[in-house]
């Protein structure tokens, strides 16, 4: 039987020290701030928001919304953001997407500032991912990731890691982070020869299929550590992952569940994005 990486324990480890960072900043004068920037009303986006409220004001993060109407020119959006990357007060942006269809995604995200752009969106916070630069912050879900794996002891240093998926949200991102903390890496797509092969192989596997169940019970062996990034919904309602859980569970040494494992960290890790860049424009870093 697998050991369950849950998320809520991560959270709660993260919790604790957010909140002592941001106690160590309100004592220098910084209240760290989150900007929310939505176009529209969304269902999907307005529940996301409501979480990422409740998670910074659980830790003393305030939030500003700034909501626009779905008709809302690209230009007034751009104007928006350029508002934003120059107020001192707001420390950190989440931007919500996909944008209506009559907006250029790539003119947008590039208006941000990669200083605050905790949710890790543009070119120049991927740019730090992938050069190690100092600059920016990672994309959540693929942050989220790494702080399970920190959390409960995988180091990946040395260990084979496979990656399926090489979106710019999980799959790349997450492979650099990896490289950068040792491991070799091999990334799987849909291209890929013979992938069950490259995921048994593995000692960690990180599953980013964006498919429901897609890998199965011929993709795992013993004593793995699978991370399961996907969020699907079967005919039923019932939200599963990509990895068909009830087969990995009786082979694999450790897996995160769907639901609660990596989504339930995704959003702690964008509170810790906007504590530290509080904490780099203010130059009081931990």
């Amino acid at each position: 039987m697998a050991k369950l990486l849950e998320g809520r324990l991560v959270v709660a480890a993260l919790k604790e020290k957010q909140q002592a960072a941001v106690a160590r900043l309100k004592e220098k004068g910084v209240s760290p701030t989150l900007g929310i920037i939505r176009v529209g009303e969304r269902g999907d986006d307005i529940a996301y928001e409501k979480g990422a409220i409740k998670r910074c004001e659980s830790v003393g993060v305030s939030v500003r919304v700034m909501a626009l109407p779905q008709g809302a020119t690209q230009a007034e959006l751009i104007e928006l953001i350029e508002s934003v990357n120059k107020d001192v007060s707001i420390h950190g942006v989440l931007l919500f997407r996909p944008l209506p269809k009559h907006m250029d995604d790539e003119t947008v995200r590039g208006a941000l500032s990669p200083q605050k752009d905790v949710d890790g969106i543009g070119d120049g916070s991927l740019a730090g991912v992938f050069t190690g630069a100092d600059k920016g912050f990672a994309p959540c879900t693929a942050q989220a990731c790494m702080e399970i794996l920190d959390h409960f002891g995988y180091d990946p240093r040395g260990k084979r890691v496979t990656v399926i998926g090489r979106s710019l949200v999980v799959g790349k991102p997450v492979a650099m982070m990896l490289l950068a903390k040792h491991a070799t890496v091999t990334i799987c797509h849909t291209r890929t020869a013979d992938m069950p092969k490259a995921c048994r192989d593995a000692e960690i596997l990180i599953v980013a299929a964006g498919r429901a169940g897609v890998v199965g019970k011929e993709f795992f062996s013993p004593g793995q550590v699978v991370i399961d990034v996907g969020i699907n919904f079967t005919e039923d309602g019932k939200m599963c992952g990509d990895a068909d859980f009830e087969a990995a569970e009786p082979v694999v040494g450790a897996i995160t569940p769907v639901p609660g494992g990596v989504g339930t960290v995704t959003t702690s890790v964008l509170v810790g994005n906007v504590i530290t860049a509080a904490e780099r424009m203010a130059g009081c870093g931990q």
